[in-house]
Formats: C-alpha cells, structure tokens, sequence
C-alpha cells in the first residue's frame, strides 16, 4: 500500500514532494529514466524487509510503482515459472506479468491497486485502477504537455492546468493513447438478473477460504477489525474471528482478534461493537471522541478526504480520529465492511423502492460511484495515518455472486419479515454454529455517521450555522455555481475545501444532486415527501428509520447545543478538550 506519483515532462512529469508521505511512511523510492518519474511511498505489510519500490522485472527494462494489495500474487507466482523474482512483495508479479502477457494482464490481478508501469523499451507506459476504485487516484495534465498521475489531489495540485479522478476499472494505454475499461462483469449492464437466492452460495462466497474475507488475512504485520456492531461489520469480524487459527497471520501475531470501534460516549455502535466483541472474544478497543474533538478535526478530514461531500465527511471524521489511535498501537491493516449497503440494497431509502427493476439499477449506480464515496473515506481516512483498509465484500468473485442474485429477493418487505440486507442475514442465520446474537444479525441498519452517536450530526449542523448566515446562504449560487451548497453545512465544507483546492478541476472531482438518506438523485423520486427533506443521514428516511429526526435543531448558544433525547441516547454537547480516550 502506500502513495504514489509518477510523470514525464512534455509528455509524463512529477514533481516529488513531502505531500503523500503520510500514505506511506516506511520507505520513499524513486526512480528517473530520462524525462520520466515513478515515486512511490511505501506502507509495508507484505515483505517489508525487501518489498521496496520502483519494483523491476528481471533486467529492470519494466518498472512498475503500486499502491495496493495483489491477493493471488502466489498463484500469478506460479503462472510464471520462468521468472526470477526480487522481493516477496504481493506486487512484484505486475512487471513479469506485463512481459509475459501484455497490457491485458490487468483482468488477472485479484486485490485492490492502483500502478504505473513503464517500458523503458520503448518509453510507453501503462496506468490502472482496480475493478471499484478502492485504492484512490488522479491523473492530469501541464501547460507544458506533461502527464501526472498521482494517488491523491494534493501531487497534481501546483503543477497540473487540469486534473480528473483516473475511473475505476480502467487502463490508460499511452500506445493506444487512452482509456479503456478492463473490468467488464455482466451485471455492468444493469440487466435485471435472474438467479434464484440460495443462501448457502452466498455465505460460501464471503468466507470461502479462496474469496472475500480470507484472503485478506495476508499480512507480515499486525492487524485489526473494524468493529461498529453492525451487519456488516460483525460479520466480517466473525468470519475472520473463525478462521484466523492456522493463517499465517495467526503464527506471526497470535490467534485472538483485535477489534476497533469509535463512537461519542453512549453511542448506538460504541454498544453494539462491544456485545459483538464479547460475543466472538475479540481484544477489543473502543475510541471515545467528542464533538468538539471531531469538530476540531474538519479542516484536517477535508484536506486528507479531498472532497466537500456532506456524508463523507461526516463518516470520514470519525474513522480519520480512530485511525490515528489504531496506528498508535501499531496495527498497520485493518478489514472492514464498506460495500455491502451498496451491494444488497442495504440503505433505508431501499424500502421504497418501487420494483426490482428500480432496486437492482440502484445498487449498480451505487456500486460504480462508490470510488466518490466510502470507498474514498475508507482510503484515505485510514491512508492519513499510514494505515491500510481492506474490503472483502468488494471482492470481484463475491460482487459477481451477488449481483447475479433475482434482485426480487433483495427486496425489502416488512409483511414477511425481510428487512434490509435480508438475503446477507439470512446467509449467516446458523442455529447450530451462529456467527452472531440474533439480534445484531437482524440490528437495523445505521449509517456510520450516525451510529458513532445520532448527537454527531446535530453538533455538526449547530456548529455550521454558527459560521454561515443567511445572507452567505442567498448568494451561495453565485459563490459556487458548480455544486452550490444546500444547507449551511454543505456550504461550511465547501469554504474549506475551496481553500485547500481553489481549481476548478478539484471541485468537478466531488459528485453532486439531491440525496436522501444516501440516495442518487433518481431514487429521491421513490417519495414525494422526501424531496423536503434532502440529507444524507439515515435518520432523514421518515416512517423508515426509528430514530427519525423528530423536530428542527435548536438554536446554539455559548458553544453548547442542548438537545432532547432520541432512543435514551444523550444528546448534551459541550465543548472540551481534543484529546481522544481509549479503553481495551
């Protein structure tokens, strides 16, 4: 994992800088060959001993920096018998399999991973993105006619005249002189499938120890799970709870689970996350923040998060404190549950959707945006502390299952019981081995931001309507055309982004319409009535969620918000120190 830059002046330049080293702080490599630049900051969790990069082929003619995760690297191994190979590293195959196979090699690698690769043969160069864009990455272009290629805005800023995020599923070939998609699954089409669900083949899917949640455990370095006590979450954190013995993972840094949960004191998730951990006998370690400590941190979340997007930043504030505490006691990876809601329909919105049709179209539109999303606070939360997030239910075998699954048992439908994200639950309701309490199997479905504690939200909006007024608000379209900010909280992010990243190719980076709930903007019309009341939080899901906004926001006063109590949770924010607690 890590961060990387790469270019060349007049045709693929870089400029090297301080800028990523927080992607990667193990070890800085570079390498020029004439007029062109690969850097790379390393994170290392596979090999750290000699996994440094530029990595080479054999007469180091092909050079090739990554940032990301090579699963199958061992069976890729054995593809290639003719082969010497340098280091251990997971991504030491890409330059033997580009000299072996081509540019088509790309479809072969199983993991998540963004890389450069330059033929110094012939001075051509080759750039891709995994299937779902879990690893971040930008590509752009000088006045001088350089090529920038760079895992966050922040490497393309001083040098680019325009820059764009580099798509998901795609290689950019400079023989061919543009992109192409390599990552062509049937469901891409959007066709409404037609497989009947059976539970067993789905729950084989996840945790096979070929797919999703396994392969995962490959590390040379201490790890964790993030533990929200949610679905998600908790499942991932069974799973891997369950097979850990006889990993190589296991030997190296012993069987028992650590597991991690943030949350303002009282929270939904901060209860949940330990009744799961007691529950699978994890070592548990619960991150209390206040929301003063997340409000003191918004600056630093949008300057790392790179977006101005209201839900990501909510979530992303949360997981950016954790992180830096999960780091601080030297754990490097850390498995989590982002793609799931996504996959199986999981948001509250989904209980209105209209037909299978709609359902499925949604979760396919939501699947290919998830780079703009969780997939990027994932990323870059953790990357902002030089830690690696890893996500099996973004698996391309598993996302395959599941997509091919009649979306008419995705549906969600309260006179028989089935819930959101019924066909996952089901998958994992064992009676003889439970992987979970029934009900955490069957928990409502909380958006991280939240379930970190509903009062979060709240401060974040009192806090904005200290810092914008209404006269701001009026003119707001003329201030951001692009995008204009809809509430004084939007428009609150949005002034600090523009401080960080004034160019107008930043700004066309953050997606933007009307959202309920975490909707795309077609799904908005599945009620009338939500269209008054546009927010992403899943409380925002009137006559859905169970903690529904009851009543506006009251106005603050001396810094302290005072608010009534939905579901006995506290809901009393006073401004104190920014100092995190942690308990294990």
């Amino acid at each position: 994992m890590g961060g990387l830059e790469c270019g060349r002046s007049r045709g693929l330049g870089l400029g090297v800088d301080d800028g990523l080293k927080h992607r990667g702080p193990d070890w800085s490599g570079l390498y020029q060959h004439g007029d062109c630049y690969l850097a790379h900051q390393r994170l290392a969790i596979i090999d750290p001993a000699s996994g440094d990069q530029p990595l080479y082929n054999e007469d180091q003619k092909i050079v090739v920096t990554v940032n990301g995760e090579i699963y199958n690297h061992e069976e890729l191994r054995k593809l290639l018998p003719d082969h010497k190979f340098r280091t251990g590293s997971d991504c030491d195959v890409i330059a033997h399999l580009y000299e072996e196979f081509g540019e088509n090699f790309v479809d072969m690698l199983d993991g998540m991973f963004s890389f450069v690769l330059l033929d110094t043969r012939d001075n051509s160069f080759i750039v891709a993105r995994d299937a779902i864009g879990i690893t971040s990455l930008y590509f752009g272009w000088g006045l001088d006619g350089s090529i920038w290629i760079s895992s966050e805005m922040k490497g393309l800023n001083d040098d680019c005249e325009h820059f764009e995020a580099f798509p998901p599923g795609h290689l950019y070939s400079s023989k061919a002189g543009g992109l192409r998609r390599w990552y062509n699954p049937l469901w891409f089409s959007e066709a409404v499938p037609s497989t009947p669900y059976d539970p067993l083949v789905l729950r084989h899917a996840f945790e096979s120890v070929r797919l999703a949640v396994i392969k995962r455990l490959m590390t040379d370095v201490p790890f964790g799970v993030l533990l929200s006590g949610g679905l998600d979450s908790s499942l991932v954190a069974s799973i891997t709870a369950r097979h850990l013995a006889g990993t190589r993972a296991a030997k190296q840094w012993g069987a028992q689970l650590h597991s991690f949960c943030v949350g303002l004191e009282g929270s939904p998730d901060l209860k949940a996350g330990k009744e799961v951990a007691d529950y699978l006998g994890t070592v548990h370690h619960e991150f209390h923040f206040t929301v003063q400590d997340g409000i003191d941190a918004i600056e630093d979340v949008i300057h790392h998060i790179e977006t101005y997007d209201v839900t990501t930043i909510r979530a992303s504030t949360p997981m950016f404190l954790m992180s830096r505490k999960i780091k601080s006691l030297g754990v490097k990876m850390v498995i989590s549950g982002e793609g799931s809601d996504e996959i199986f329909g999981g948001y509250l919105y989904f209980h209105k959707a209209p037909n299978k049709e709609e359902f499925h179209r949604e979760t396919c539109h939501k699947i290919k945006a998830l780079h703009q999303y969780d997939c990027l606070r994932a990323n870059k939360s953790t990357s902002a502390w030089g830690l690696e997030a890893r996500v099996p239910f973004l698996d391309k075998e598993f996302i395959n299952v599941a997509m091919s699954i009649d979306p008419e048992w995705k549906m969600i439908k309260r006179d028989e019981g089935r819930i959101e994200k019924w066909i996952l639950r089901r998958a994992f309701d064992d009676e003889e081995h439970p992987y979970l309490p029934k009900h955490i199997l069957y928990r409502q479905k909380e958006q991280f931001s939240d379930g970190v504690g509903y009062s979060w939200i709240d401060g974040l909006k009192a806090h904005a309507e200290q810092h914008v007024t209404d006269k701001m608000m009026l003119n707001a379209s003329h201030i951001f055309p692009h995008n204009t900010p809809t509430s004084k909280e939007a428009y609150y992010y949005r002034m600090i982004f523009e401080r960080f990243f004034p160019q107008n190719s930043a700004r066309l980076t953050v997606p933007g319409g009307a959202s309920i709930a975490c909707s795309t903007a077609k799904a908005v019309e599945w009620d009338s009535s939500w269209s008054n009341n546009l927010d992403p939080s899943g409380r925002a899901a009137l006559g859905v969620h169970n903690s529904a906004y009851e009543k506006q926001l009251p106005s603050v006063a001396n810094g302290t918000l005072a608010v009534n109590i939905i579901d006995n949770v506290p809901r009393m924010i006073e401004k104190s120190g920014p100092e995190l607690t942690i308990r294990s």
